[in-house]
């Protein structure tokens, strides 16, 4: 089975906001990808003790309520750090779930000790280009992942989220003749333009199978 040659944990966060240093996060989901399978999971509502936006109990269905009675941000950031590890990292928009976790971490005085940091909408821009956008549920659609929960919700997104990156998965073991994808061509494949993608791909064929 096609795989990357370590493990990825993909990460995603629901918010009160989009600001890292003034917003909190309401809740978090962790799937930890082994293999080219999801293999383990940290999921938490988490009580941030700030008030929730209507807005956002609209988008997200997350309420006062939930939040109030989930575990505090003191007790679920040092756990998810833990969980992670020294585990590669991955996010949809992965600068915004990074600088939430950051954020997080430095009010609890932890260090996220991950090691790596993957964006499955900058490597989807580069490897499926001519998508009329790159939202998460437009991908999905397009690749033929179902979501398997309700959109907006730290769990089903990130489960979605972890499908696209083992097809990402697939898909470059494919065009490169490789059964374990080394992460070090991820982050070559961010850097490029996507109109370069092919023909760096087309060169991977002739190099040591990791």
């Amino acid at each position: 089975m096609s795989s990357f040659n370590r493990p990825i944990v993909m990460l995603d966060f629901e918010s009160t906001g989009i600001s890292s240093s003034y917003d909190r996060i309401t809740e978090v989901a962790a799937l930890r990808i082994v293999d080219g399978q999801i293999t383990d999971r940290f999921v938490s509502l988490v009580n941030c003790g700030v008030r929730i936006p209507a807005f956002i109990t609209q988008l997200t269905g997350i309420s006062q309520a939930m939040v109030n009675k989930a575990p505090p941000a003191s007790e679920v950031v040092p756990a998810l750090i833990e969980f992670i590890g020294d585990n590669a990292l991955s996010a949809h928009n992965a600068s915004f779930d990074a600088k939430f976790l950051l954020a997080e971490s430095q009010r609890v005085h932890l260090i996220p000790r991950h090691q790596g940091l993957f964006c499955t909408l900058k490597l989807s821009r580069r490897l499926f280009p001519g998508m009329s956008n790159y939202k998460l549920a437009t991908i999905a659609h397009s690749l033929g992942i179902r979501f398997q929960g309700t959109a907006h919700r730290a769990e089903a997104d990130a489960e979605v989220s972890a499908h696209l990156l083992i097809h990402i998965a697939k898909h470059l073991a494919k065009t490169c003749q490789q059964t374990h994808i080394n992460l070090t061509l991820l982050t070559q494949i961010e850097k490029l333009a996507a109109a370069k993608v092919p023909d760096f791909l087309s060169k991977q064929t002739n190099k040591p199978k990791f």
